[in-house]
């Protein structure tokens, strides 16, 4: 099967979970998965972390937490590696594999927990989405959240999209924050984020090339002050809507 083809049956199957779980509108995630705590790492920057792992990791939680609507927030059909494969679009050969260890990694830093079963694959419960091992609560729940629209998975985004091109995109929709205009990233706000100048920039070539990210250099400073360029950001969430162009 060719990459075309296991990307259309993959989108199938994206979406296939998506009615399964009554999914529609938008999948929230809480500022605590994207910012750091007082002198630690955020989960997102964590799942990213280790290269070409980090992005069978990540796509794996984001569907999982897509596909867990209601407590105890579990998949009790969980699929099997072999599906979880294709669901993902991975290679037949090493897909499955890779999806076990990715698994076995995110029970270990307890993102999620494996419940083992006999004669079934194991079932997974979500747990906090603070990476901290604690009871999943849904984030519209708590308030502020970052809602990421259904069509990431629908439309085949999460497939097109690297890992550090997914994280990138959570960082700056939280970054945006439901706001109309551009937003600036201070040093600070940049430094809770947890990604490296490196990711950074190729996350946003990236969604600019995706059409996904607007980048504007605008002037700071006053009239009579040394006026340096800065980097306002803008996620047009809309283009999510639409399929990805082909490559």
């Amino acid at each position: 099967m060719s990459l075309d083809e296991r990307r259309e049956q993959a989108v199938e199957l994206l979406v296939a979970a998506a009615n399964k779980a009554r999914r529609s509108g938008n999948v929230p995630f809480p500022p605590a998965f994207v910012l750091a705590k007082e002198g630690g790492r955020p989960p997102l920057a964590r799942l990213v972390q280790g290269g070409r792992g980090g992005e069978v990791r990540l796509k794996l939680y984001l569907c999982i937490t897509m596909m867990a609507t209601s407590r105890p927030y579990d998949l009790r059909a969980t699929p099997t590696p072999g599906r979880w494969a294709k669901l993902l679009a991975l290679p037949p050969d090493t897909g499955p594999r890779r999806v076990t260890s990715n698994l076995k990694w995110l029970h270990a830093q307890e993102f999620i927990s494996l419940q083992a079963r006999f004669g079934l694959p194991p079932m997974i419960t979500l747990l906090s989405a603070e990476g901290d091992g604690g009871e999943y609560v849904r984030a519209s729940e708590r308030g502020r959240y970052v809602g990421v629209p259904i069509e990431l998975w629908t439309e085949g985004w999460i497939l097109d999209l690297s890992a550090i091109g997914l994280a990138l995109l959570l960082v700056l929709m939280e970054l945006q924050g439901g706001h109309k205009s551009s937003r600036y990233a201070t040093t600070h706000r940049r430094a809770m984020y947890g990604l490296s100048p490196d990711t950074w920039t190729r996350g946003r070539k990236e969604l600019e090339r995706h059409g996904l990210l607007r980048v504007n250099r605008v002037p700071q400073g006053g009239d009579f002050d040394y006026q340096r360029l800065r980097n306002t950001y803008w996620v047009n969430v809309d283009r999510l809507k639409a399929p990805p162009a082909p490559a």
